[in-house]
Order: C-alpha cells, then sequence, then structure tokens
C-alpha cells in the first residue's frame, strides 16, 4: 500500500510537469524569440501566437538564416523578394511550378542546372542580353530544335545557337547543357 501511495502521489506532483516538458517541440510564444529574432519579427507581434505552429517556425528558422547571412547575401535576397513582389499572379505560380519540377529532378541534374545558372550569370551582361534576345526571337520550333541540340550535344561546348566553338582560355567554363535552358534565360 505505501508504494502505491509514494507512485500516486509521485505522479500527482509530477502532473503539473508533464504539459509543460511534453510542449518542449512547440513554437515559441513571442516572449521565448532572442531579441534578434524579435527584431526582424516586429511587424507580426500582435499577432504572433495566434499565427499556425508551422509558419511560426518556419519564420523562427528564417530569421535564424537572416541573422547568419553576409550583407551581400542579404542584398541578393531582398532582389530576390523585390522580383517576386513585382511579379503578377500567374507568374508566381509558374515560379512555383518551375522550382517543384526542378525539386523532382535526380540530384545530378539538379546539380548540371545549378552550374549551367552559374555560368549563364558569369556571363558579361552584354552577352546575357544577347543570348536573351536570340532565345525570344526564337519560334517555339526553334526552341525546341534547340533543345534537342543541347542534350544531344551533351558536354560539348557549344555557342547558344548550337554550333560547336573552339574553347578559348579567357572564357568562363561551361558546365553540361541542362534539359531547359530557355528557362534560365527568361528573367
Amino acid at each position: 500500500m505505501k508504494k502505491s501511495r509514494r507512485l500516486i502521489l509521485g505522479l500527482l506532483l509530477m502532473w503539473p510537469v508533464v504539459p509543460w516538458a511534453a510542449d518542449d517541440g512547440a513554437p515559441p510564444t513571442w516572449n521565448q524569440l532572442s531579441p534578434g529574432e524579435q527584431n526582424l519579427l516586429k511587424p507580426l507581434q500582435d499577432r504572433w501566437d495566434s499565427l499556425p505552429p508551422d509558419r511560426r517556425e518556419r519564420l523562427q528558422r528564417g530569421a535564424k538564416r537572416w541573422q547568419n547571412m553576409t550583407p551581400e547575401q542579404r542584398q541578393q535576397a531582398r532582389d530576390r523578394f523585390g522580383r517576386w513582389q513585382s511579379m503578377t499572379p500567374e507568374q508566381r505560380q509558374q515560379a512555383r511550378q518551375r522550382y517543384e519540377r526542378f525539386r523532382q529532378l535526380p540530384p545530378e541534374q539538379q546539380e548540371r542546372l545549378r552550374k549551367r545558372m552559374e555560368w549563364f550569370r558569369n556571363l558579361p551582361p552584354e552577352r546575357r542580353a544577347e543570348l536573351r534576345q536570340r532565345w525570344q526571337n526564337m519560334s517555339p520550333e526553334e526552341r525546341q530544335q534547340f533543345r534537342q541540340k543541347m542534350q544531344s550535344n551533351n558536354g560539348a561546348a557549344h555557342d547558344f545557337d548550337g554550333r560547336s566553338r573552339p574553347e578559348r582560355p579567357d572564357a568562363p567554363e561551361r558546365p553540361d547543357a541542362p534539359e531547359r535552358p530557355g528557362r534560365m534565360m527568361q528573367r
């Protein structure tokens, strides 16, 4: 009898602690955020505790990421956000769909596309503008032929029109051709 009393007494004493301990994985309340996080998320202060838990967790992760960014990375993020805000709802939906298709690609293809985009970004602005203009002037059939040519010549050095070009020591390194190079040029 004494053992059962002790067990019951112990459980009753622990009862107020159990819900608190179980809540350990719950998203933080406003007061549990760090001062830096609170400063970044200040516009949400009044409604923070009423936000859905998953949204609060995403916002907190974003605030932590922001705090760890370099000034250049923060500027890039601001620029991307500005472009996003200037998009129409249809453009945003297309961007979401492209991103989802990208995420479904095998890791090797994702890496190839990242390298291809980096190659494109490293081109001089005049060359990027020229390539965009060429792409925009192509008919859908020409674009499809270009894609097929780039896929069949996977890894070969080619100019934008698909013709082989000699390697130049001063030219930026070109990764394998992506599956859909035109998407990168439609910015």
